[in-house]
């Protein structure tokens, strides 16, 4: 088979099945429906769950479990990928991650984790840094530097409290 052979007589608009149009035509009389009940009826519409008989599987299987909506998407780089695609002296950030396509789509929190070695120093900016990641960035001579994080509706109205109390003295 060569490929201008693949879609060789296939009929790209194929007509629809003509129901009740008589016996010959092989859907005639009932259209396929079979003889009275419920599905012969027209307007039938039954759940895609229903089982017939007793309650069905899906509400006899019992729910476990939640989806944290609140959960973080942290995204992971390795000492090993900085080691792999930075020069000495480089300055890395997630901006410079994305450019090198070591980050792909979207995240929330930027972490530094320590698999592999580094023996070029590196700055190093990110969300968090595993314990092993710092260790080995500050061995090889670079820093690691814990970016700011998102300020949270508590922080903010804590820093409100504090500026009303300040304007009150």
């Amino acid at each position: 088979m060569s490929l201008h052979e693949i879609n060789q007589n296939v009929e790209k608009h194929k007509r629809p099945q003509r129901l009740g149009r008589g016996i010959g035509s092989g859907k005639g009389k009932t259209a396929g429906r079979g003889h009275k009940g419920q599905k012969a009826r027209a307007g039938y519409k039954a759940l895609p769950i229903f089982q017939g008989t007793g309650s069905p599987l899906v509400r006899r299987v019992p729910k476990r479990g939640f989806t944290n909506i609140f959960a973080l998407t942290i995204a992971e780089v390795n000492i090993r990928d900085l080691e792999a695609n930075f020069e000495a002296g480089a300055e890395v950030n997630p901006e410079s991650l994305k450019e090198k396509k070591l980050l792909r789509g979207s995240y929330d929190e930027l972490k530094v984790l320590g698999n592999g070695e580094l023996t070029k120093k590196l700055s190093v900016s990110a969300d968090r840094f595993s314990g092993s990641a710092r260790e080995k960035i500050e061995k090889a001579g670079g820093s690691a530097t814990v970016l700011p994080g998102k300020t949270t509706v508590a922080a903010k109205k804590e820093a409100a409290k504090a500026a009303r109390k300040a304007a009150a003295r």
